[in-house]
């Protein structure tokens, strides 16, 4: 049975990262399943776009968390930064990012294996810093928001995002009902240290909250072999052993238990934008 939520364990990560295609399957079900909401990554071009005042000639952005490299390249071909570098602690992970960035202009996109509470770029060296679905990660977040003040230059901007706290409850709901974990409704919601509800609050102890937006995105799974392709790999869920990261094996107990139906589920995803403090330790 989990007992530390498995974003905040560090036993865990690599058996969490260790293996880029669980976090790709998992990825690739959830937005198979999206039925509302923009493209993240698009929109954080489109807060850079209305709040930075060089966004049109960008030195160094920096992408923290970059996990497999999709909002590198996203940042990469629509902001055309001199640079961007993309951070994430998990080697699987950064190997991906680079096999799917390698179509872009050599140096334009560089990744680096690295500890988001200790970033390793020179102060006031990035001109965007960008921290999407990533904070949650850390029982400091307080810890790396510091570091990205640090590392932004005079006039440079800071793009946060997370999810909220409620994320999926319908998916914890049906992995209930089925009995593949009975506590799901009650394991501690994996975003717990940076979520909806604190992500502004939590920018705010070293950066310049300039704006805050929400919006609801909302997913439609459209059978249980598609839930299970989700769950299958799901950090938050204590599946028996013979059900994790085996989703023909998941989707048959599903059957088993609850009736075939799509299953529509949803999250807050929130937005906050900011700027450096003068004034750095």
């Amino acid at each position: 049975m989990s007992v530390i939520n498995p974003f905040l364990d560090p036993e865990r990560q690599t058996e969490l990262y260790g293996d880029a295609s669980r976090l790709a399957g998992r990825s690739n079900a959830l937005m198979r399943a999206k039925t509302a909401g923009r493209p993240v990554p698009d929109t954080i071009v489109e807060l850079v776009r209305a709040h930075h005042v060089r966004a049109g000639r960008l030195g160094v952005a920096l992408d923290i968390g970059c996990g497999r490299g999709t909002s590198s390249a996203v940042l990469a071909t629509l902001l055309r930064p001199q640079r961007v570098v993309g951070l994430d602690a998990a080697p699987a992970l950064i190997g991906q990012a680079r096999e799917r960035t390698r179509h872009l202009p050599g140096g334009q996109v560089s990744f680096l294996q690295g500890d988001f509470h200790h970033l390793p770029l020179p102060t006031a060296s990035c001109d965007l810093a960008v921290a999407a679905f990533c904070l949650y990660h850390s029982s400091r977040p307080e810890t790396v928001i510091a570091e990205i003040n640090r590392v932004l230059a005079p006039g440079g901007l800071a793009v946060l995002v997370t999810k909220s706290l409620d994320s999926y409850r319908e998916l914890d709901q049906l992995v209930t009902a089925a009995g593949l974990d009975p506590r799901a409704e009650r394991h501690e919601s994996l975003y717990v240290s940076a979520h909806s509800g604190n992500l502004a609050a939590l920018a705010s102890t070293s950066l310049d909250v300039v704006s805050v937006e929400n919006e609801e995105h909302v997913f439609t799974f459209d059978s249980l072999d598609h839930v299970a392709e989700y769950v299958a790999t799901n950090p938050k869920y204590d599946l028996a052993p013979g059900l994790y990261g085996q989703p023909d094996a998941l989707a048959a107990v599903l059957h088993e238990f609850v009736p075939d139906r799509p299953l529509t589920t949803g999250s807050v995803i929130t937005f906050v934008v900011a700027r450096p403090r003068e004034a750095r330790a």
